[in-house]
């Protein structure tokens, strides 16, 4: 019984850490782009922050990089409590203790080194208070949650008051709440999910095997049957090939889209939303009426399945007056074309394609533009 009341604690506290990962696109609501400064917000019930800035990482070389904007920020806020069999569980700041991970020591081949990182003696994590390995941008950036919780997990071990912080890492999985799986598997889909002509595998499907073989083989997972574990499968087609295997852990999705409900649900999952892929407005000096274009979408227009509802808007909006709505991609200066877009429109479609979410809606926050959802 304590057993499962201790579980019901960690899996509570856990999803208050990326309930409202969505504010971190508030971030281009106020400020300046870099280190937030949460006085300057409302006491809303914020949690966790990522970085605030277009999708392009080349500034992380640095190390004051680890310490600014292009690392998630944990910030303090509003208390907001969880009863839970009589315990109460905080989703703030003001936790009495700080979540604590164990994250595994992966070989860099999971993560880092599908950034081209090469490990330096012993390690097998960068020294990110001196460099921080930069993460590729454009729509690859759009998945890169697993990066920045990562990197988020290794600069608590450098925070001045561990306490104040919502989750840190601890060496001794007999201490932690939760296990956390280092790979980068957005990221490997993404690179390696293609065949070569001397393949029989492609080295995503073969990372995912490999990763099986070792979480399965660890007495933190024969211990808990996979429970208090944390794997990251942001992208839609990412851990296609493991997810079977480890579906008793805790999955970070960015939607159920593509998974059977056995295999992903809300009763162990969290969704966690996407990193926006437009620059963020900065200094905006617009208001509604002041924003040419009332209606905008820029985009895939013919997708299959649930996305067929793109042509047909398309149809019906074209030659609409005040509506932009076109045919766009990340080539040829498409991101920055579509930054220009939303900055200066009053509404901006989000609308279903290949799965239910996208990083548009994230878009739409960033630009101050008000996203209208049809899914």
């Amino acid at each position: 019984m304590a057993e499962k009341r201790r579980s019901s604690i960690t899996k509570i506290a856990f999803l208050c850490l990326f309930i409202t990962t969505t504010m971190m696109f508030v971030l281009s609501l106020r400020g300046r782009p870099g280190l937030f400064d949460h006085k300057t917000m409302p006491a809303e019930k914020l949690l966790t922050v990522f970085n605030n800035g277009d999708s392009q990482t080349s500034n992380q070389s640095n190390a004051e990089s680890s310490n600014g904007s292009n690392r998630a920020i944990l910030a303090n806020s509003e208390k907001q409590r969880v009863e839970e069999g009589g315990f109460q569980v905080s989703c703030n700041g003001n936790l009495k203790e700080p979540l604590k991970i164990f994250l595994y020591d992966l070989d860099p081949e999971f993560h880092f080194g599908l950034l081209d990182w090469k490990p330096q003696g012993n390690s097998v994590w960068p020294d990110i208070k001196t460099k921080i390995p930069s993460y590729p941008g454009g729509l690859n950036s759009q998945h890169s949650i697993e990066y920045w919780l990562t990197l988020d997990l290794l600069a608590s071990e450098f925070s001045e008051n561990p306490s104040s912080r919502e989750a840190i890492r601890v060496k001794n999985s007999s201490e932690a709440d939760l296990i956390f799986v280092p790979f980068f598997s957005s990221l490997s889909y993404n690179r390696y999910s293609k065949l070569s002509p001397h393949q029989k595998k492609s080295k995503n499907w073969e990372l995912q095997e490999k990763l099986v073989k070792f979480v399965m083989s660890q007495k933190e997972w024969k211990i808990s049957g996979g429970r208090n574990h944390v794997v990251l499968a942001h992208h839609p087609n990412s851990m296609l090939n493991a997810r079977m295997q480890l579906w008793p852990a805790i999955f970070i999705l960015s939607d159920f889209g593509r998974y059977p409900i056995n295999v992903a649900n809300l009763d162990k999952d969290v969704i966690a939303p996407y990193k926006h892929v437009i620059k963020s407005y900065v200094n905006d000096s617009s208001d509604f009426d002041s924003r040419k274009t009332l209606l905008y979408f820029q985009g895939a227009i013919y997708r299959k399945n649930g996305g067929f509802a793109r042509q047909e808007l398309y149809y019906l909006l074209k030659d609409e007056k005040d509506v932009h709505f076109s045919f766009g991609s990340v080539q040829r200066n498409g991101i920055r074309q579509a930054s220009q877009g939303m900055h200066s429109s009053k509404f901006c479609l989000n609308i279903a394609g290949d799965t239910p979410s996208s990083n548009r809606l994230f878009d739409a926050i960033a630009s101050h533009c008000v996203p209208v959802i049809i899914s």
